[in-house]
């Protein structure tokens, strides 16, 4: 898998791999823990979970641009890794701790990790590939690195599932913690192969001090922000996302400032990144909605009854949630099935049976008192992941045949083909709610192995392409801060999925839901594909046409 290949690519993919196995197993439990009302969880209502998903989901996609600029201009990459490895790492096991500080505290540690280690790892993958020897294969090398994130992010949940279900929601948490420190180690071991790697380009006499930046970018950002926050009412669904959408305009002010001001044979391909971020944020904020409305489907409208030959074998990996007919306090519905909650907008509560049950056939309910045992939901999120791993040697295969007849896509079109097959992911969830009778009835868990399918496809054609154009493009002096640029479009995804997904209570019915996220993910691939002929055109002239 690595012939032809730069000896530090293994280094940076099995470091991906072990800090995306943390990433996602928090992840993949962080909204069934928020709604959980019987096992230890938040009790919060699924507008309250999808909105503090959102927000962190958004701010974890924020800071990068913040570590980005720091390591170009002060840290260096790696330091920057190492030190946000650590970061990530303690606040995975901090959620493993009880009570409101803990919870919140450890957020925030997470969310700054983050931004010191995720723009700057794929900088590095992006700078070994820098020689006349590697350049051919960046994409395929990119490919291959995302491969390395969806290992770890397939594995986690099994691991995830089997923990909180035998031991609690903290043992899982911990879990990923210890992930993020394995991955930190294997790091270390590696530093001779990526060292070359790890080279700071001088500012332009043009670029902006990087204390300059902060001064006039961020300190704006949380002056928006506040205004956002306590502007009367909200003007996009909740407090949380007015602050954050204000305070992400400073941001996007000071990107477009660097084509304003960058050298003449810079403006074209800054010029070209805008334009491919603009769009992207279309699709992320469809993609991201696999941890709330994904989710929600997956928990209440998805058929996870185990069949009997298969209940051994699931047990073993620690995917099975028992749920039972013993009353019990539920989240108590209105009378179009949405949880009502309190002005704190904790759930209001009731005696009945587990909301798994409002929707399946008596004839298939236990008897009361007795046990149902069922696939645990999470582990509809690795779906994607295994995918990812299957398919990547699929795509790749296919994009170095139509290379080497000279038919290959440029970046910027697979990235538009991307969009397209992520719009009609949306259809196949259309025809999930028709199968449900809008919900009245459990769906085949098929429905959702399609859609995953599907969402992979686009998803191979997008995210690495993204990294590898960004590695492309960027003036070397600041490629780190133009990676943050490009998490950044997954941040104002994140939090648009999570605005998105909290008004999944208010849709009666579903399809026009899933109708929505068709609609902005085909605008945006109308959008690329209306544009694509410049942006070849600037790869072209930039790039000799990759």
């Amino acid at each position: 898998m690595f012939k032809n290949h730069p000896r530090g690519l293994p280094i940076l993919f099995f470091t991906e791999m072990w800090e995306r196995f943390g990433f996602y197993l928090m992840v993949g439990i962080f909204t069934l823990y928020m709604i959980d009302t019987t096992t230890g969880g938040r009790g919060w209502s699924n507008a309250k979970a999808a909105d503090i998903y959102g927000t962190y989901m958004a701010l974890i996609y924020l800071t990068p641009f913040v570590g980005g600029l720091l390591a170009d201009r002060v840290l260096g990459y790696r330091k920057a890794i190492l030190i946000g490895g650590v970061l990530m790492g303690c606040g995975y096991i901090g959620l493993a701790f009880p009570g409101d500080m803990a919870f919140w505290l450890s957020l925030f540690v997470i969310i700054i990790g983050n931004g010191l280690f995720k723009p700057n790892i794929s900088t590095l993958v992006g700078n070994l590939y820098s020689t006349e020897e590697y350049k051919p294969y960046k994409d395929s090398g990119f490919n291959i690195f995302y491969m390395g994130i969806n290992i770890g992010a397939f594995v986690c949940n099994f691991v995830a599932a089997y923990l909180r279900n035998q031991f609690g929601w903290g043992y899982a948490f911990a879990a990923a913690g210890i992930g993020m420190f394995i991955g930190v180690i294997w790091f270390l071991t590696g530093q001779k192969h990526v060292r070359s790697a790890d080279v700071l380009k001088p500012p332009s006499p043009h670029d902006m001090p990087w204390k300059k930046v902060l001064a006039i970018v961020f300190v704006p950002a949380l002056i928006f922000g506040a205004i956002g926050w306590f502007i009367p009412g909200s003007l996009f669904g909740s407090d949380s996302n007015d602050a954050f959408l204000f305070a992400a305009v400073p941001i996007v002010i000071y990107l477009i400032s660097l084509w304003w001001r960058a050298l003449k044979e810079d403006k074209s391909p800054i010029a070209a990144l805008l334009v491919v971020f603009a769009v992207a944020i279309f699709y992320w904020a469809i993609y991201f909605q696999n941890g709330t409305a994904l989710t929600f489907w997956a928990n209440s409208y998805t058929n996870r009854n185990l069949p009997a030959a298969i209940e051994p074998v699931a047990q073993a990996m620690g995917a099975v949630q028992t749920v039972d007919t013993t009353p019990r306090d539920v989240p108590k519905l209105d009378p179009r099935g949405r949880a009502m909650t309190d002005a704190q907008g904790r759930v209001i509560t009731e005696m009945g049976v587990d909301l798994y049950f409002r929707n399946l056939p008596k004839n298939e309910r236990p008897a009361a008192g007795r046990q149902l045992k069922l696939l645990s939901p999470e582990i509809f999120q690795s779906v994607n992941p295994f995918w990812v791993v299957v398919l990547t040697p699929v795509i790749v295969g296919i994009f170095g045949a139509l290379r080497r007849h000279g038919k290959e896509p440029t970046t910027p079109g697979k990235i538009g083909l991307g969009l397209f097959v992520m719009s009609l992911t949306m259809l196949i969830m259309v025809g999930a709610v028709f199968a449900t009778h809008n919900g009245l009835e459990k769906c085949s868990p098929w429905w959702l192995v399609a859609t995953y399918l599907s969402t992979t496809v686009g998803e191979l054609c997008i995210s690495p392409m993204g990294l590898s154009l960004v590695s492309k493009l960027s003036p070397a002096r600041f490629t780190a801060l133009m990676m943050g640029g490009w998490f950044l479009t997954l941040s104002i995804g994140n939090k648009l999925a999570g605005a998105l997904a909290g008004m999944w209570d208010l849709y009666s019915y579903k399809q026009y839901f899933f109708l929505v996220n068709f609609a902005v993910t085909m605008l945006g691939a109308i959008l690329i594909f209306l544009l694509l002929r410049w942006l070849k055109r600037v790869m072209k002239e930039h790039m000799g046409g990759s």
